[in-house]
């Protein structure tokens, strides 16, 4: 029996304020609604989100559409990069990334490894597996925590499959109980 994950990036969000807290740019708001128009016919079951706000804005616009709520896994969060609440800045964060992918157990003082990151979202997406198999789920996610997860699964989703992402993105993921068997990129 297969199950479906469709991975949701968050649309754009402003480049500055809390992590949990920023909200979506008009064009990522724009971009939600587009989402909800692609995906309203596809029989979506549940809708998973990160907590943080940007999140559940890109989803929300589906969930209400489809008359569901939208429910919110803290372990779906994005990797957390440092103790600061504030985002890190573009050139601060690249040569991070790199660093992390090259050693998954990298984390700067306050922050998360990517392998912590990987382990946290993966349990709660088997989870999901379980509570939802034969459904079709959709998980409103971050760069980072998707593209960990994806990785988990195949080594192909790794930084420069980040790198190709955008903002938002979506993936399908298919399922056969616990194991990968497709991924189709969507798009917005």
């Amino acid at each position: 029996m297969q199950t479906f994950i469709y991975m949701i990036r968050h649309g754009e969000s402003p480049k500055e304020g809390n992590e949990r807290t920023r909200g979506l740019t008009e064009k990522g708001k724009l971009a939600a609604e587009r989402i909800k128009d692609r995906l309203k016919a596809e029989g979506i079951d549940a809708i998973i989100s990160s907590p943080y706000y940007r999140s559940i804005l890109t989803v929300q616009p589906l969930a209400d559409s489809l008359g569901q709520e939208v429910f919110i896994f803290e372990d779906l969060r994005e990797r957390v990069f440092s103790s600061d609440a504030e985002r890190v800045p573009d050139q601060a964060l690249n040569p991070l990334l790199e660093r992390s992918f090259s050693d998954f157990n990298f984390a700067l003082e306050g922050g998360e490894s990517n392998a912590g990151c990987q382990k946290r979202a993966v349990n709660v997406l088997q989870d999901l597996l379980i509570t939802y198999r034969g459904k079709k789920v959709v998980i409103g996610t971050h760069g980072a925590v998707m593209t960990l997860m994806m990785g988990y699964y195949d080594s192909y989703y790794d930084l420069d499959f980040l790198h190709r992402t955008s903002k938002p993105d979506i993936y399908r993921m298919t399922f056969d109980d616990q194991k990968l068997v497709g991924v189709k990129r969507i798009g917005e």
